[in-house]
């Protein structure tokens, strides 16, 4: 696909909107109106014990406290997606961790919106200190391991619930690594 044009319709706090004109590969143009986003992180804190969930207020989709793992958008220059992780897990999950894999890379809405989540998996955990936007209402949630299953239903953040899952099957030994 070859992008042919690209205006900014709006420029917002983190995010702009553009107005672009593609050509697909079977010649045919179309236009789109596509948020621009910096790209995000996610991060899947757990022990032996324990997943580390955040809820927090979504205004965006009305909900007082959404379940998520900690997450954060990457919004900081020069910035690596591995480091913006390990500030969110900081600052949200008040954890550090000690081994990090990178999960997996989703597109939580392609339609519309160019973000793309870098899961990571965060284990060998301590206590940490971050400093939360003067904005964030969070409330740490220490999900028992033994209550993933039950948990899943209700989840309805993408980005955690394909984490989540993916921590069942590797709890089960079915992960496909």
């Amino acid at each position: 696909m070859e992008l042919l044009d690209s205006r900014v319709a709006y420029e917002g706090y983190g995010v702009d909107v553009e107005i672009r004109r593609y050509r697909r590969t079977d010649g045919t143009e179309v236009t789109r109106q596509v948020i621009d986003h910096p790209g995000s992180v996610a991060i899947l804190a757990h022990d032996d014990e324990f997943v580390y969930l955040v809820a927090q207020p979504r205004e965006a989709v009305e909900e007082d406290a959404l379940l998520e793992i900690p997450a954060g958008t990457l919004d900081r220059e020069g910035e690596s997606e591995l480091e913006c992780a390990v500030r969110e897990l900081a600052e949200e999950a008040l954890l550090a961790a000690a081994e990090w894999t990178e999960l997996t890379k989703i597109y939580p809405s392609p339609g519309y919106i160019s973000e793309v989540v870098t899961i990571f998996l965060a284990t060998g955990l301590s206590p940490a200190s971050g400093e939360r936007d003067e904005d964030e209402a969070i409330d740490i949630v220490r999900l028992p391991l033994a209550e993933l299953g039950e948990t899943l239903a209700g989840i309805r953040d993408a980005s955690t619930l394909i984490a989540l899952m993916a921590l069942r099957d590797r709890l089960a030994g079915t992960s496909s690594e």
